[in-house]
């Protein structure tokens, strides 16, 4: 089942958003790499037909979600569309779960949407739980961050997706989930060896995320100042966020997830063309992380 999920992952928009017979055949060549899963965003519309593109055009891989947003889509819907794609493909389909973020969500649906997370979120389980062919425990996992929801997907998950952290995230998370739970955690990365240069990408990339405060109370309590989160982010933090370097650098960041309890890594190669796909690079890093 989906949560014995380990190896190393793609998380990539551009695997959801685009053509669909070019990202399913770019899906082939990844697992054909080794990537033992893909992973694609949700940000509001039809998420499941990505998801069935990206199954049907592979055998082995995992898909996943990174997350599904539950204001978004219902439990009902999600439940019933886990139990197709799995008929029709496998058990291959892992539905990572958020909440997202206060100004997203307010923007989208309505100001004021955003309430109680945590509840809402344990909500949307008991739903997924309820449904006519339920969404079982050890094909979801949740995006947590904080210690409220990494207990969360202690009980009710496979385990937990983080995003944006550090290594010492990866052991944090593994010490509140146990020995057997999913650490599954998004890496960003830049194959760049000019520092400037490869600051520069990963700045911009990580940039929108310094007005979120799930992020940054996440980032003060891995032991990061306000200092660092003035004028675009220290080179400190950046460098703590988003590996950059040569193939064996990124690898031995990656390396160091697990070591420090990541179950998977799953990379997210940033350029500065963010809405294509960055084969070049994943294909340059699959024999070092593979």
């Amino acid at each position: 089942m989906t949560n014995s999920l380990v190896g190393t992952g793609v998380w990539s928009s551009a695997l959801r958003y685009g053509d669909p017979a070019e990202i399913a055949a770019a899906a082939a060549e990844l697992e054909s790499l080794g990537y033992s899963a893909l992973w694609i965003p949700d940000v509001g519309g039809d998420v499941f037909g990505p998801i069935g593109n990206l199954m049907a055009a592979t055998t082995s891989s995992i898909v996943a979600t990174g997350i599904l947003n539950l204001w978004l889509h219902t439990a009902e819907e999600t439940a019933e569309q886990h139990a197709a794609l799995t008929a029709a493909h496998g058990p291959r389909f892992l539905v990572g779960i958020g909440v997202g973020h206060r100004p997203s969500i307010d923007r989208i649906i309505a100001e004021g949407t955003y309430q109680q997370p945590l509840a809402q979120m344990a909500a949307f389980l008991d739903a997924l739980d309820a449904a006519e062919v339920p969404l079982a425990p050890q094909d979801r996992a949740l995006a947590a961050l904080g210690p409220k929801m990494l207990e969360l997907a202690a009980t009710r998950t496979a385990g937990a997706h983080p995003y944006l952290v550090t290594p010492e995230h990866s052991r944090i998370a593994r010490e509140a989930l146990g020995p057997d739970a999913l650490v599954a955690t998004e890496q960003g990365v830049v194959l760049e060896t000019d520092p400037q240069r490869a600051r520069a990408i990963a700045r911009d990339n990580v940039q929108r995320y310094m007005v979120l405060p799930n992020y940054t109370r996440n980032w003060m309590r891995l032991g990061f100042t306000d200092d660092d989160l003035a004028d675009g982010g220290s080179d400190r933090l950046i460098d703590a966020l988003v590996a950059w370097g040569d193939e064996a650098t990124i690898a031995k960041r990656v390396a160091e997830h697990r070591d420090a309890g990541a179950s998977h890594v799953c990379i997210q190669v940033l350029t500065d063309s963010p809405r294509e796909l960055p084969l070049v690079q994943l294909r340059a890093l699959a024999p070092a992380l593979i």
